[in-house]
């Protein structure tokens, strides 16, 4: 079975940016719940779990239809989340001189680019992620609504922030601009950094 990751800090460790409650909801509840489905549906379907959680992605066919939607939606609740925990840290690393040049290029700036993500985050209507993600060796920034995640796409996703209510209500209500501020200061490039490494 598919075990709940560990996050990589504390859960007191992102205040004041993001509460203790809210994160251990977050990582204790909500990621659990999906991850709990998804291991239900898999082993209801005798998936033998020869994949890793993201190499599941491509392997959705060997599934029943009436199952496969079920399980893909999971399956994002899952590494969505793994995605979005991993894209913050109380001790946060910048972007490397390759991916900041590759952001500069693309975005001419690190503020430019955090003001596009800012921009696309807050268009995202209802529930979803807005993932800084390398398509064909580009950089591009997406909204996913629900739970649909990046890997689907053939896409790899460097940074993601979670745009569902629970992330972020208990804190800031409905002001998602200071969110999404707030997100920038314990935004962390440490994996973005590894991916786009390799």
């Amino acid at each position: 079975m598919y075990k709940l990751e560990k996050l990589p800090y504390s859960y007191d460790a992102l205040e004041p940016f993001i509460d203790t409650h809210t994160l251990g909801l977050h990582h204790l509840k909500h990621e659990k719940k999906y991850l709990d489905k998804l291991n239900e549906l898999l082993i209801k379907n005798n998936y033998n779990y020869e994949y890793s959680i993201v190499e599941l992605n491509y392997h959705l066919n060997e599934f029943s239809k009436e199952n496969r939607e079920e399980i893909l939606f999971n399956l994002g609740g899952v590494i969505n989340h793994y995605i979005y925990f991993n894209s913050m840290s109380p001790t946060k690393e910048e972007p490397n001189i390759f991916l900041k040049n590759k952001i500069n290029e693309r975005f001419g700036s690190m503020n430019e680019f955090k003001k596009r993500f800012k921009e696309n985050a807050l268009k995202l209507k209802g529930s979803g992620y807005t993932f800084l993600i390398l398509a064909n060796g580009k950089l591009k920034i997406i909204n996913l609504k629900n739970q649909a995640n990046p890997y689907c796409y053939g896409y790899i996703p460097l940074i993601g922030i979670d745009m569902w209510e629970h992330a972020y209500y208990l804190n800031y209500e409905n002001k998602k601009e200071i969110y999404i501020d707030n997100f920038f200061e314990i935004m962390d490039f440490k994996r973005a950094n590894q991916l786009f490494e390799k």
